[in-house]
């Protein structure tokens, strides 16, 4: 009789995106065995274990135990870089939210340390992992569209209301190693990089608009007072990859209003229109005539829904086949260094030369499955 071996995790940082991560993992990937989660407030910790049934733990606990093999870190950006080094010294595999430090510098810190421990260290999103992300990949290295020349991005949002929020006075999107460029801007990079290949330089500007904030909401209990906003909230840059393609990307929370995201990609042969990288599937529309209109493409692959944690999933097939899982550092480190790059270019005038590199993830293979056993597609 054959055996299936389950790898054990925890996480740490049992806030808002935590239900996501824990519930997926829990119900569709059994190749996890999820052991417990930990955060800083025990109340919030004590809530996830007993909504999914699970062991409340400290983060000490989680470090010190032998048999867990994988640490999801789930905490705020300003808490990766210190969760993630504490973790991956205490010999565990490491999937971090994004992004994952805020300087340059923690972030060179923690791959070099994951490297010298051989340890996996994956870095979110895991969009790309997603059905309709995987069709895109399918369509674009069968070469419908001919090689690529441009690739057109746009991101606006509104975190206006952010500041209001009563749970939380100054949530992440304000704080150093948040805002929309790092939070947002990398579900567009690592889906740039996947489809494309590394960055060789970048420029543009950045900007911080109006970061001086007041509380408006009469039921805050600092209404009235101001906060200041720590991050940049605007970006517009431009991207030149190693295969020759041209980007721009533009990025703003600053609008009173939601815009329909823009993912475009135009090549020698046609042009692919795509929909919010924040998700795993949507509609597809691939033009290709020019007289003709963009027709829609059915997404060829599994996991089109809400699926945050696969990228632990094939994290974790990865330590069983021994090899490099899909989003790797090294794609979470390139796309880190493209926003500060970018930040870079805005202070200095002068284009930034990337010093990092990646290689585009494997693509996952076509199988003819069904149900949970669409979960094999990742064991390769």
């Amino acid at each position: 009789m054959g055996s299936f071996r389950r790898i054990k995790a925890a996480l740490i940082g049992s806030g808002a995106i935590s239900e996501k991560y824990l519930g997926n993992i829990i119900n569709k990937f059994h190749v996890i065995d999820l052991v417990g989660c930990s955060d800083i407030i025990p109340e919030r910790s004590k809530n996830r274990a007993d909504e999914f049934d699970i062991r409340q733990m400290t983060n000490d606990e989680i470090l010190n135990d032998p048999e867990i093999e994988i640490v999801i870190n789930t905490t705020y950006p300003l808490s990766h870089y210190a969760v993630t080094k504490d973790a991956l010294l205490a010999e565990k595999h490491v999937y971090s939210e994004k992004m994952l430090a805020v300087t340059l510098e923690e972030g060179r810190e923690l791959v070099e340390l994951a490297e010298k421990k051989h340890l996996h260290f994956t870095v979110a999103p895991d969009t790309i992992l997603g059905g309709g992300w995987q069709t895109i990949r399918n369509i674009i290295d069968s070469g419908w569209i001919g090689d690529p020349i441009t690739a057109n991005c746009v991101c606006i949002r509104s975190y206006q209301d952010h500041g209001d929020a009563l749970a939380n006075p100054k949530p992440f999107v304000f704080s150093h190693g948040g805002g929309i460029p790092f939070d947002m801007g990398g579900y567009y990079l690592h889906n740039l990089i996947n489809l494309l290949g590394s960055i060789r330089r970048v420029s543009g500007f950045m900007q911080t608009r109006n970061p001086n904030r007041m509380y408006t909401n009469p039921r805050h209990p600092k209404f009235g007072g101001g906060f200041e906003i720590e991050t940049p909230n605007t970006l517009v840059g431009s991207l030149e990859f190693a295969n020759g393609t041209l980007g721009s990307l533009t990025v703003t929370s600053e609008s009173s209003v939601f815009t329909q995201p823009r993912f475009e990609i135009h090549g020698t042969q046609g042009s692919l229109y795509m929909f919010d990288p924040n998700d795993f599937g949507g509609e597809i529309k691939l033009k290709r005539n020019t007289n003709g209109q963009p027709e829609s493409i059915p997404q060829l692959f599994p996991f089109v829904e809400e699926n945050r944690g696969i990228g632990v999933a094939d994290m974790a097939y990865g330590i069983i086949n021994d090899r490099r899982s899909r989003v790797d550092v090294s794609m979470g480190f390139h796309a880190f260094e493209a926003v500060h790059g970018i930040c870079s270019s805005c202070d200095t005038g002068q284009v930034y030369i990337m010093s990092s590199t990646c290689e585009r993830p494997e693509p996952l293979k076509l199988k003819a499955l069904a149900g949970t056993a669409y979960e094999t597609i990742l064991n390769d």
